[in-house]
């Protein structure tokens, strides 16, 4: 049922249950946010986003303001700017503005917002601030609560993760955002999954920056530095140089890698194939000898920390295969440094990934296949740490050639790239798992009924006659309520689980976006949509099809499943819940 209102006298029909903000929205007028993040955060707290509604006492928040039929609305009078002009000088007049740099200058919404209201340099407001100490302590990211304008993004994504470990700390001038009893993010149950700096519109939250550590490594002659790109990054790059959301770079990527000095330019792609390959292979095992159902993949670094430390008992159901970020180090220090006569220790091997739990997941244990203490991964890098790279290289990147991945692990298959987006790790197993039980060729390889961005996702597909139920969940929270369903009783065979809303291409290290795109576009979709079309285009669609991975098998590991292929793409995993137990 429509509604018709009017905005600064423009007449307009509005689906009914609109707020003002998506109104003018949709009329083409941005009104600005701080704290407003769609399904996130909608509290009205800021301030920002003030208008005047003809026979409202006040100002009210157009966020959280429903409309009603034959409402007036004026977003632009001289009271509505002079209130948000006010606002935004008393945020800064206890913000620390070292804007030259701050990690977030450029893309900073608070930056933007007293550009477009025009507040000078000289605060007419300025006074006392707090000092906050810098939380450092966790292995992904920082806190600068110097920075912090108390919107509660940050908060609500942590909520929405189910997890909740952050929140605000007393009251009044002293208010302040962190962990429980003055803590330390790394005492936390936090999983790294960064969805709190996504969504933070300051430089108060950004990931530990690795980049000089590689520049140093680039430079070592000693050093054979190997990169991997994980799937999405080729969906999402193109946004730290203004291309449109869901643009595929991978082209310019590759092209960019090598400017910088990497020695070899690989596809984490090629992994991908090899996760499918032996978690294919380890589904099958249990469902024909009995073994722990349901499978539960175990691609994503978020979600295992989530499971270690909220469902302990249901490590066993989870697939032993290490990440494809891991796989990839794992065979560049074993086969790869074999077959090209490098020592393992020479290697510097770095990761291009969508996530910050990644920067987690290189320091676990179990994942040094050369061993000597000798990791699979040195350093991952989110795509923002790249795109950093990249400027500070002087690389027009936009100017770049395409160029290819290198051989012999840069080859991969489409079942790869699907890896990216919620439903892909699913999708590419079952393109393997379906035609090994079948023994014969898939007549559709699209298995749409794992694909979107709902937050669960199930269905039942017949094979040989046997039926086969799987599902597939997205973010922590929704997680919580699959894993809790199976706790009750609920028979699943398969699970797919990635940490983040979305999955990788929604990742905490991807690009920012700030709320006045992320309240309006389904980044999550565009971004996976670039994914689906890259392996609709690929000739070779299935992981087993990989002739990389059949060479890699023929030459050393024998087969899915051997004693090597366990040895050196396998890993365990811990019980954390007693580390946060009361």
């Amino acid at each position: 049922m429509a509604v018709n209102i009017k905005i600064n006298g423009m007449p307009l029909s509005v689906p009914e249950g609109s707020t003002i903000l998506e109104a003018a929205r949709s009329c083409g007028i941005d009104i600005p946010t701080l704290c407003y993040l769609k399904d996130i955060n909608e509290i009205g707290a800021c301030r920002m986003c003030v208008v005047e509604v003809k026979g409202a006492r006040s100002l009210v928040a157009a966020c959280v303001y429903p409309v009603n039929e034959g409402m007036e609305v004026f977003t632009n009078t001289p009271k509505v700017l002079e209130s948000r002009k006010k606002t935004l000088e008393l945020l800064l007049s206890i913000h620390e503005r070292k804007c030259l740099s701050c990690v977030r200058s450029g893309k900073c919404e608070l930056q933007s917002l007293s550009h477009d209201l025009g507040v000078e340099n000289e605060m007419k407001y300025d006074g006392v601030r707090n000092h906050y100490k810098l939380d450092t302590s966790a292995p992904h990211m920082v806190r600068d609560n110097n920075k912090c304008i108390l919107c509660r993004r940050c908060v609500g994504a942590c909520r929405n993760q189910y997890v909740g470990v952050i929140g605000t700390r007393n009251r009044g001038f002293n208010t302040s955002i962190g962990c429980a009893f003055e803590e330390d993010l790394n005492t936390s149950a936090c999983i790294s999954c960064g969805q709190c700096i996504v969504s933070c519109p300051t430089g108060a939250l950004y990931e530990k920056d690795q980049t000089q550590e590689v520049f140093n490594a680039i430079a070592d002659p000693e050093k054979v530095v190997i990169v991997q790109t994980a799937p999405s990054i080729r969906a999402t790059l193109g946004e730290c140089f203004d291309n449109p959301v869901g643009t595929n770079v991978t082209g310019k990527m590759v092209s960019a890698l090598r400017r910088l000095g990497f020695d070899k330019v690989f596809d984490t792609d090629f992994s991908a194939d090899l996760t499918i390959m032996e978690e294919a292979h380890e589904f099958i095992e249990r469902v024909k000898n009995g073994g722990k159902l349901p499978l539960i993949t175990s691609c994503s670094p978020g979600w295992i920390k989530f499971c270690e430390i909220y469902h302990p008992e249901l490590l066993e159901n989870l697939s032993s295969c290490k990440s494809p970020q891991q796989m990839f180090g794992a065979i560049i220090k074993t086969w790869y440094a074999e077959k090209n006569g490098i020592d393992p220790k020479n290697i510097f091997s770095v990761s291009i990934m969508p996530c910050t739990a990644k920067k987690f997941e290189v320091g676990r244990d179990d994942q040094s296949a050369a061993g000597n203490g000798i990791p699979d991964v040195d350093i991952s890098l989110t795509t923002r740490e790249l795109a950093r790279m990249i400027n500070k290289a002087g690389i027009n990147f936009n100017l770049l050639p395409d160029e290819d991945f290198d051989n012999p692990l840069g080859e991969s298959s489409g079942a790869g790239v699907i890896f990216g987006a919620t439903g892909g790790v699913m999708e590419a197993a079952l393109r393997t798992a379906v035609e090994t039980l079948t023994n014969k060729p898939l007549e559709n390889v699209d298995f749409d009924v794992v694909r979107g961005t709902a937050p669960i996702k199930e269905a039942t597909l017949n094979v040989n006659g046997t039926d086969i139920k799987v599902a597939v969940a997205s973010g922590a929270a929704a997680a919580n309520v699959l894993l809790e369903r199976v706790k009750g009783g609920e028979q699943f065979h398969f699970i797919e689980i990635m940490g983040c809303p979305g999955g990788c291409v929604n990742g905490g290290g991807q690009p920012t976006q700030p709320a006045s795109v992320r309240n309006f576009t389904d980044l999550k979709a565009l971004r996976a949509k670039a994914l689906y079309n890259d392996d609709a285009a690929n000739k070779i669609r299935k992981s087993h099809e990989n002739p990389m991975i059949k060479k890699l098998y023929e030459e050393y590991l024998e087969k899915p499943g051997s004693h090597r292929a366990h040895e050196i793409l396998h890993t365990s995993y811990v019980d954390r819940s007693k580390d946060f137990e009361k």
